[in-house]
Parts: C-alpha cells; structure tokens; sequence
C-alpha cells in the first residue's frame, strides 16, 4: 500500500478547480505546528434543458461521523479507514456538498429557483442527500470514490417523488494532498452533475 504523505511548499494545479487556502510544510515560530493544507470542491457547469417553474431547497446531507467532519477520508481496505495528513477541508464535509450541489443546481438554469434552509424560498421539492462515501481507497489503485444517494422530496405533501443512488470515481493523478483531493474533486463533479440532469428530468 502506498503511504500518504505530506508535500511541503506550494501547491500544483489540477484540471479541478480547487481552493488551496493554506500550505502545509511553511516553517512556523514558537514551534507551533504547521498550517493544514485547506481544501474546497468546485461545481461543476452543466448544461441547461427546459427551464422548470419549480423552486428547489438543497437539504443538509447526512453522513456517518467519519464523513461529517474536516477530515479527508482514505481509505486502505474495506474494514478500516485513516485521515489523510496534513488536510483538511475548509468546512465539515456535508456543508461543503450542500453549498457546491446548490451551485450546481443554480448554474444549470434548469430551475426557477434553488436555496438552502432559511432562504425564504416558496419551495416545491427538496433535495435530500445521504453522504453514503467520499473517500481515496489507495489499495488496489489509487482512486477517489463518491456515493451520494438521493431523493426528491415534494414538500407540499412530503410524499418521496424518487430516489437514486449516484456513485462516481475517478484515479489519482499525482502524489500529494493536492492529487488526492483532485480526484475527489472529479467524482464528486460527476455525481453531482448526474444528480441535477436526473432532478431536472424527473420534477
């Protein structure tokens, strides 16, 4: 199994949009320990089919404690998981989705509107999303693994319109904590560009 290491200095670029908010390996005074590289996702575009009338709320997924939290996710084996160094992402996990899934929706142009909780949206469905993985399994191949299940629920009679499970992967590209986070990066970009073509075909 390849161990996980840290990469001092700056951060390398990838074809995913990531958000590097700090870099680890910088030489601090007073011993303190070095800052967390610091990550975000991106949205991805996707592109527009008939303009809905329907106004959409994105929930705030759910998650296992492993995943609701800064620590990104590797995974060595089924039976086991670790954290990987020196990483974190800038917020808990599940907020983090949330925020770049409504994204997502908004930038599709799909839909009349789409919030999140306490945005004073008159709202026909929700979207409601389980974080079921979101991790690198480095054994047997490095790659990024992303499963979100989904359902759409109306809110006007809380009755579940659909629900489908979206599974994405994608290989590591690289060595480092930037190449680990842009794989997850692309899985997650997948899944949650097939999440918004799926919403905007079944509402």
């Amino acid at each position: 199994m390849k161990s996980v290491r840290v990469v001092a200095g700056s951060l390398r670029s990838s074809a995913a949009v990531l958000l590097v908010l700090a870099v680890a390996g910088c030489a601090v005074l007073g011993g303190k320990p070095a800052p967390l590289d610091t990550f975000e996702l991106s949205a991805p575009s996707v592109e527009a089919h008939a303009h809905s009338r329907r106004q959409i709320l994105i929930a705030q997924p759910s998650a296992l404690k492993a995943l609701d939290s800064q620590n990104i996710v590797i995974r060595p084996s089924d039976q086991s998981i670790q954290f990987l160094k020196g990483a974190q992402w800038a917020d808990r996990l599940p907020l983090i989705v949330q925020a770049r899934l409504a994204e997502t929706f908004q930038r599709s142009g799909s839909f009349a509107g789409v919030g999140k909780p306490g945005e004073g949206l008159a709202i026909d469905y929700q979207i409601i999303v389980e974080v079921r993985s979101f991790e690198v399994r480095v054994n047997g191949g490095e790659h990024a693994e992303v499963d979100l299940f989904v359902r759409i629920l109306n809110d006007r009679n809380g009755e579940v319109r659909a629900s489908k499970s979206f599974t994405a992967s994608a290989p590591v590209s690289g060595s480092g904590n930037a190449a680990y986070v842009g794989a997850l990066d692309s899985a997650f970009g997948q899944a949650a560009k097939d999440i918004v073509r799926w919403t905007d075909s079944t509402i």
